[in-house]
């Protein structure tokens, strides 16, 4: 009897799912017998699976993955949301929740404070980074996944909770009380002077309140002299379109457009403007993007490339050009949909995949150059659809070198921060700070009997020529060759350590000014040793370089 019940649940919202998708159609009765059969055909056969299969099933779970699948097929921000993550998608679209104010991870298997933010229930009550939680409310969380601890720390805001903690350096287990709050996680995690005359603002999320945030962090570099500004998208994912029109008027004259949406359902489609005065719409700006820069953050980087209101530095963006929108279903659950893509000012959508176009493995292929159209800024330059973002000047961003890797992957960087932190009451101020030859030479001792073994991608490429001499007969003729060859290639720690010290000082660097200045001094310890950066200090300092990428010469 119970079976049939949830089934019959089950049944009720996939009707509910096919009149939600009808209401979607220009003539509904155009497709309402294809959509009516198929979903007698589901209905009976997940009957018959629940009746007849060897094993017990979960009818939730198997619907679940049903519709997982079924939008999967369709592009990857159409989502089912189900009532138990509701929660989870309200934090990531408000950047707020009920919780202690941390980020949390795990670290060589153990579930650690990773960035304790600074006013929260957290930070207040004195946790720091490295902390090992082992347990919340006397419940073990030594096997248990980072999602699950994180939500075992959520819940209603002004209701308490004990954390059991193990802190280096202390022999005992701390036990620490606090009681939660509302969480407004911020959307601008630093901001501040790079040089006499240029502020820099970093935008790390576009959740409520984005604008106003950046409008004030504008306003206050401002009055501290601030005459040109570097505006930092990069690894931005986006949000909310309304953030995005909003943040992009704080640069632009009231009134202008901003982006337009179009999809099948016309009555959606619409045109957003700035509706506002603007800060300033004549501050020189550098925006830096990469290539994890996405939908509003693009929006944003657009708008100010299409109406040449200032460079762009750094790398090409996502290419994520499609809009969605939040539709309820039945049992609170919710289904996130693309609706439309968007357009920019010049009549460009950056959308990179064409989901509607499929390899034979089923794979979305990307925009062909042959079909990629050409449009103009209002200088007249050049821009292109169909890719992302393109930058005005292209810094190639350098990857970490296979030791770095092995060292922040196994967390021995974060291991050796921690302790360093706990023989160091304090440091200099973080665009000060460097780690002396001597403490880098402690650092390697220190890792003498740690593993941080990898293998280099030309140890990767020879174990390939090996196996393929190997299946074409060829090794035996060639193989004292390849030994002595392998001999050279073949990687040496102590050396790699030396050889990429800079990088690993850097690193080392940024992870150890965490410690004592938390998110925002990791930030500003980077500047230094930030490429994109110093790119764009060097445009902005440069008024005719600035001027002729912008066609204003």
């Amino acid at each position: 009897m119970m079976k049939n019940k949830i089934l019959k649940k089950v049944f009720l919202a996939a009707i509910a799912v096919s009149f939600l998708s009808l209401a979607a159609f220009n003539d509904p009765g155009e497709k309402y017998f294809e959509i009516a059969k198929n979903l007698d055909i589901f209905a009976t056969l997940f009957k018959e699976v629940n009746a007849y299969y060897v094993d017990e099933i979960n009818p939730n779970s198997l619907m679940k993955t049903g519709i997982n699948a079924m939008l999967q097929s369709l592009d990857p921000y159409t989502n089912y949301i189900p009532e138990d993550d509701i929660e989870d998608y309200r934090t990531m679209t408000t950047g707020q929740y009920g919780g202690i104010g941390a980020l949390i991870g795990q670290k060589n298997g153990k579930n650690m404070i990773l960035m304790p933010y600074e006013g929260f229930p957290a930070y207040n009550s004195g946790l720091k980074i490295g902390d090992e939680i082992l347990k919340i409310d006397n419940i073990d969380t030594h096997d248990k996944s980072t999602n699950e601890v994180s939500k075992l720390l959520k819940g209603q805001a002004n209701t308490q909770l004990t954390l059991t903690i193990k802190r280096y350096g202390v022999d005992k287990p701390l036990n620490f009380t606090l009681q939660r709050e509302k969480i407004t996680i911020s959307n601008v995690p630093y901001y501040g002077m790079v040089t006499e005359n240029i502020g820099y603002i970093k935008l790390s999320d576009f959740t409520a309140g984005a604008s106003k945030e950046v409008k004030h962090a504008l306003n206050d570099l401002k009055s501290k002299g601030a005459k040109k500004l570097i505006f930092d998208l990069r690894d931005n994912p986006g949000g909310l379109l309304s953030e995005a029109v909003n943040v992009s008027n704080i640069f632009i004259p009231r009134g202008s457009k901003v982006v337009h949406t179009k999809g099948k359902v016309t009555d959606w489609n619409k045109e957003y403007r700035a509706l506002d005065q603007p800060v300033d719409t004549e501050i020189p700006v550098a925006v830096l993007t990469s290539g994890r820069s996405a939908s509003a953050a693009e929006i944003v980087a657009g708008v100010i490339q299409d109406y040449d209101r200032g460079v762009l530095i750094g790398q090409k963006t996502f290419g994520k050009g499609l809009v969605q929108a939040t539709r309820p279903l039945t049992y609170n659950s919710q289904l996130k949909v693309t609706t439309a893509k968007y357009y920019i000012p010049s009549g460009r959508c950056i959308q990179a995949i064409d989901y509607s176009e499929r390899d034979e493995e089923g794979g979305a292929l990307n925009v062909p150059d042959s079909l990629k159209r050409e449009f103009k800024t209002a200088n007249g330059r050049s821009v292109y659809d169909g890719g992302g973002v393109e930058p005005d000047i292209l810094v190639e961003r350098e990857n970490y070198s296979p030791i770095t890797v092995s060292l922040i992957s196994k967390g021995l960087l974060f291991d050796y921060a921690t302790l360093y932190y706990y023989s160091h009451p304090e440091i200099d101020e973080p665009s000060k700070f460097k780690i002396s030859d001597a403490e880098y030479a402690k650092f390697m001792s220190w890792l003498a009997d740690k593993d941080y073994d990898y293998v280099t991608q030309v140890e990767k490429t020879m174990e390939q020529l090996i196996e393929k001499s190997k299946d074409e007969k060829y090794y035996a003729e060639i193989e004292d060759q390849i030994v002595a060859l392998k001999k050279k290639i073949s990687h040496n720690k102590e050396k790699d350590l030396i050889t990429f010290k800079d990088e690993i000082s850097e690193a080392l660097e940024e992870e150890i000014v965490s410690r004592y200045y938390l998110r925002s001094g990791m930030i500003e310890a980077s500047f230094d040793n930030d490429p994109d950066l110093q790119e764009a200090i060097k445009a902005l300092s440069n008024e005719d370089q600035y001027n002729t990428i912008l066609a204003r010469n």
